[in-house]
């Protein structure tokens, strides 16, 4: 009897930590170049808390170096050199600055690395933003954008990180 007890409660166990992992919220941006670039890529956003998404992905032909990665206000990659995104996605009207600083966009998602053959491989966790289209905070239907320079973390409202070479909805 015990044993059945047991191995009821594994299976409820089981099916709880499934159904979890199963409903995990996800969304993708499929990056395409602007500005005469050839930066592209796919970054994939998973809400891992309730207030945590992982961001995640992989970035392709940009020049060595960190380069500013940050969520846009409108889902709009229409103009060539991706103006038509508008800013930072700031629903709380917070000034510029790093990922992890208490008080920031919350599109402010710092700075890329891109290696020798203009690679950037990333993942890493922020907060403030969630996968959804129907929050405040929510992420999806806006655009990503990748800069064509250093985001320096601090000066408002864009970090410095000059034109936009990359684009992509995130869906």
């Amino acid at each position: 009897m015990n044993q059945n007890i047991v191995v009821a409660a594994l299976i409820s166990i089981t099916a709880g930590c499934a159904g979890t992992a199963h409903e995990a919220a996800t969304a993708t941006a499929n990056l395409e170049p602007r500005s005469g670039s050839q930066v592209q890529g796919t970054v994939t956003f998973t809400q891992a808390a309730p207030d945590i998404v992982r961001v995640s992905g992989r970035i392709s032909g940009h020049i060595k170096g960190a380069k500013g990665f940050h969520i846009h206000e409108k889902g709009d990659c229409s103009d060539p050199k991706a103006m038509s995104t508008g800013g930072h996605f700031n629903p709380d009207k917070h000034k510029h600055g790093s990922p992890y600083a208490p008080q920031r966009h919350a599109g402010d998602l710092g700075n890329l690395a891109f290696n020798d053959q203009g690679i950037a491989t990333f993942n890493f966790v922020v907060g403030d933003i969630s996968v959804s289209n129907d929050r405040p905070d929510g992420i999806v239907g806006r655009a990503v954008i990748v800069h064509m320079d250093t985001d320096d973390l601090k000066t408002d409202p864009t970090g410095n990180a000059g034109g936009r070479v990359a684009c992509g909805v995130i869906r």
